[in-house]
């Protein structure tokens, strides 16, 4: 049986109009022109104006736009690249790709994102780079982890993968660093009709990299300079998603708005929100909570029809891919206890009001028996 309250909603109506981007479609399947053609060109332009970012190159996925963007800053084998163990796996196994090892800091116990603290205790000789996630859509500690890099030389490449219009301190996330990365998976604030990744940069130098390395290292065709991959953005997804920028402010201030929402039904309920770092204008890609007795919750809305996820239930470091590199349990005690508290509620644009306060109230009834 189908919940009552779903998690999301990826229907075509769910984040801009279905007519509108039927139309998009449309207009490319006309064209005749698929892959690296003029809807890529313009949705490039329009993420460059949108988040004043310099430069903006589209490639496969967000996995891929991690791993040309640290490419492109020069990380290679044998180097070591700073990072969270608390996000999606994909964000460490960018790094792996190359050759290059994650090393694991903690993360910071109220914004659940990475610690400078910790991060600067785990640097070596071979640490050339510091990935910093701005997870569920809030920013990261821009300022210490910017300043850990500049001390050490280090490049700072932020994954902005689920902060698509999040800003900090007025500047929009995935534009403070040298390289931003970002995802266009479906379920993303901006999110394609299938896969689809962005990297943003002010370097002029990188950008013009970037378009080698995503198209096989080729610098005209025919003639590969440089070990490239094949990571192009098609043209039907580039079409689909200047669409739906159009409608991303919009989307997130619901979304903020639902989250407000929310804060507001829980206060006293016996789970806390986990914190957005003040200055952040938040992207709300996820509503999350930190909640005791976690998993008999979880069971407890998905039997009264609410449906929830959690993001993430293991730690990178405890995943078997990654066992061999010796951080086991203990080595990042904040974000291994976060792990088994958090919990993401339903929140996305077409959610309607009402479903936050049933949401609330299914909480407030479960930790009052």
């Amino acid at each position: 049986m189908s919940p009552d309250v779903r998690f999301n909603d990826l229907s075509l109506e769910g984040a801009a109009p279905a007519s509108e981007i039927e139309a998009a479609i449309a207009r490319v399947l006309a064209s005749g022109w698929f892959i690296l053609g003029p809807e890529v060109e313009a949705f490039e332009r329009e993420i460059v104006s949108s988040f004043d970012c310099g430069n903006a190159v589209g490639v496969g996925n967000g996995t891929d736009s991690i791993t040309l963007a640290l490419t492109a800053v020069g990380v290679g084998p044998g180097d070591e690249v700073l990072t969270t163990p608390l996000t999606a796996a994909f964000t460490a196994l960018a790094v792996s790709r190359l050759g290059a090892k994650p090393v694991f800091a903690d993360v910071e116990p109220e914004t659940l994102t990475l610690s400078a603290e910790s991060a600067a205790r785990h640097i070596t000789s071979k640490t050339r780079a510091i990935l910093p996630v701005h997870l569920y859509g809030n920013a990261a500690d821009i300022e210490g982890l910017l300043a850990l890099a500049k001390q050490h030389e280090l490049a700072f490449v932020e994954d902005a993968c689920q902060a698509h219009g999040a800003r900090h301190d007025g500047k929009s996330l995935g534009s403070i660093g040298r390289v931003g990365t970002f995802s266009f998976y479906p379920t993303k604030n901006l999110g394609a009709l299938g896969d689809g990744g962005m990297v943003v940069t002010r370097d002029d130098e990188i950008a013009a990299k970037l378009k080698r390395l995503r198209n096989g290292g080729q610098s005209s065709r025919y003639r590969h300079d440089e070990f490239g991959i094949n990571s192009r953005l098609d043209e039907i997804q580039a079409a689909v998603l200047r669409v739906k920028l159009k409608y991303l402010e919009s989307n997130n201030e619901r979304r903020r708005e639902l989250a407000r929402l929310y804060e507001e039904a829980l206060e006293g309920s016996g789970v806390r929100p986990v914190a957005v770092r003040e200055g952040c204008t938040s992207a709300r890609h996820l509503f999350v909570i930190r909640a005791p007795n976690r998993d008999a919750l979880a069971a407890h809305l998905k039997e009264r029809g609410i449906e929830t996820l959690i993001h993430y239930p293991i730690p990178t470091h405890f995943q078997g891919a990654y066992e061999s590199l010796g951080q086991g349990r203990g080595s990042c005690p904040n974000a291994e206890k976060a792990c088994g508290e958090i919990l993401s509620l339903p929140l996305y644009p077409a959610l309607p009001t009402a479903a936050v306060e049933r949401v609330a109230d299914a909480i407030r009834g479960f930790y009052a028996r």
